[in-house]
């Protein structure tokens, strides 16, 4: 506690701060005979008029304990997947080392990969726990399913399940084939989250597996009858990921919209079937700094999701080129464009628009789907615009390169293609929007100007938050390291926000948390 003798006038900063960081022990406010004074000291306190107290305020004590039970994990965060591997085996690796749950980049992967990051992440990551992504893919269905079975095969106890606008047998399979009673109560040892954006796709997590596919699984010998039976007491979902606005796949929904709808949604579901355990409301989606986390933990979110500005950290699979432009954007840098796994239903992702043409190149590309009915039936002039800017290659030889890739991948595409023109277009065009993602992860020069990189606000907020400190150059932002310090500022954040509450008007300069380095 600061002595009478020395005491803390509203302008010292340094020593405010100084009590603030001490999130190991209370903090006091109170009033001396020599005028105001801050301190840590419970028995110093009792010698003075006390103005307001919080007390310890630990970052790993942040969110719902029952989030960090469930996962066996030290904090209420989480790094959720990023498409392609860009949330690499590395990332989840370091993450996992450090009790923090992270999701492998599954999405895009070929199985084969997959199977080898799982045995690599198991291997050096031995009993901590980790997600690996699920994205629902309609128009590779071989793709869900082959990442199930890869799941299932490596015992991964968590899956993070997104995109999805639908429940599928995929999903279901992996949550029904974990299913077991002890002791007259129902455990699910596959866990799954679920992000999503919206509240009827919500209610689909929130309830049991529909009836319908569950039988189905059981007649194809995929799960038991006993697991059936289970299903109906238990939501398919442990925790939902209330997703805003977010890079990659997004409704660009406002979080402070979002997750008090779908808390007042679990809360009216839970009412009516009396779960035993709650489903948990997480958040993603513009989390990217201290007060944003703080923010969605007053809105009442269980634990907070990063994803954007993960993609700039070492572990992450993105190229040095890449992480520079991450590095240097900022929060109005975003931009709309065609996804490459939901083309033709006109669906979007957010990306980088900083540096790169691949927003409004892939837009150009999904008017052209939109206008013709086939590639044949694109005017000429403007079939080789497209070759000379866009794909530079002839669309003939983009084709080739398309029979190459889904002759390993999903060889049904390539019969449905030959009977529609339309859907040949698609892959055409889907050659790009895939490939502009692999240039950006592996900084292919030539293709500078294509590269597609997913992205929210999020990384230009962090942006701003890092400026100035070791945390501005990539080849600093340890993952770890931007868990610990997002945590360690929102509880700073918080315990500001409660003295605040409680009348306490501390100098502001006090109260922001920057990016230091932590001892140990």
């Amino acid at each position: 506690m600061v002595s009478a003798q020395s005491p803390l006038l509203a302008g010292d900063v340094a020593s405010v701060r100084a009590a603030l960081l001490r999130l190991d022990e209370p903090f006091f406010l109170v009033r001396t005979p020599g005028g105001l004074a801050v301190g840590n000291d419970p028995a110093a306190a009792r010698g003075a008029q006390v103005l307001a107290a919080v007390p310890p305020g630990r970052p790993e004590a942040l969110g719902d304990e029952a989030f960090r039970r469930a996962h066996g994990v030290r904090s209420a965060y989480m790094a959720g997947a990023m498409a392609n591997g860009i949330a690499s085996a590395e990332m989840v690796i370091a993450l996992a080392r450090d009790g923090i749950l992270a999701s492998y980049g599954a999405a895009g992967v070929l199985p084969a990969r997959v199977d080898e990051a799982l045995g690599e992440i198991s291997r050096r990551a031995p009993g901590k726990p980790f997600a690996c992504n699920l994205i629902h893919s309609p128009s590779e269905l071989a793709m869900e399913r082959a990442t199930v079975e890869l799941c299932l095969r490596h015992q991964v106890r968590c899956i993070e399940a997104s995109a999805f606008m639908s429940l599928t047998p995929q999903v279901v399979h992996y949550r029904l084939a974990g299913l077991v009673a002890r002791e007259g109560r129902v455990i699910a040892e596959n866990k799954v989250i679920a992000k999503v954006s919206r509240a009827e796709v919500a209610e689909l997590f929130l309830r049991p597996a529909p009836e319908a596919m569950v039988r189905g699984l059981v007649a194809a010998g995929l799960v038991t009858a006993e697991q059936a039976d289970l299903a109906r007491r238990m939501p398919m979902a442990d925790d939902i990921t209330a997703e805003a606005d977010s890079g990659g796949h997004t409704d660009r929904r406002p979080l402070t919209v979002l997750v008090p709808e779908l808390l007042a949604l679990r809360d009216r579901i839970q009412a009516e079937l009396g779960y035993a355990e709650p489903v948990r409301i997480g958040a993603a989606g513009g989390i990217g700094t201290p007060t944003a986390a703080f923010a969605a933990f007053a809105l009442g979110a269980s634990y907070v999701v990063t994803g954007s500005i993960n993609q700039a950290s070492v572990e992450a699979a993105q190229s040095d080129s890449t992480k520079q432009l991450l590095v240097t954007a900022g929060t109005a840098d975003c931009a709309m464009a065609p996804s490459a796994d939901m083309f033709e239903m006109g669906v979007e992702v957010q990306v980088l628009k900083r540096g790169t043409m691949f927003a409004a190149r892939a837009k150009q590309l999904y008017e052209t789907y939109r206008a013709y009915d086939g590639i044949d039936a694109i005017p000429a002039a403007e079939r080789l615009g497209l070759e000379q800017r866009v794909f530079q290659r002839t669309l003939d030889e983009v084709w080739e390169g398309c029979v190459g890739y889904f002759t390993e991948r999903d060889p049904e595409q390539l019969a449905r293609a030959e009977r529609d023109p339309k859907r040949k277009m698609a892959l055409i065009f889907r050659w790009y929007l895939g490939l502009s993602s692999a240039w950006s992860i592996a900084g292919a020069p030539d293709r500078a100007t294509d590269y597609q990189v997913w992205c929210g606000p999020a990384m230009g907020g962090f942006n701003a938050w890092a400026a100035g400190s070791y945390l501005a150059p990539a080849r600093n932002r340890q993952v770890a390291e931007l868990a610990a310090q997002i945590m360690r500022g929102t509880a700073v954040a918080a315990r500001v926000h409660s003295l605040r509450l409680a009348g306490a008007r501390l100098p502001a300069a006090a109260c922001a948390y920057l990016p230091t380095p932590l001892e140990g």
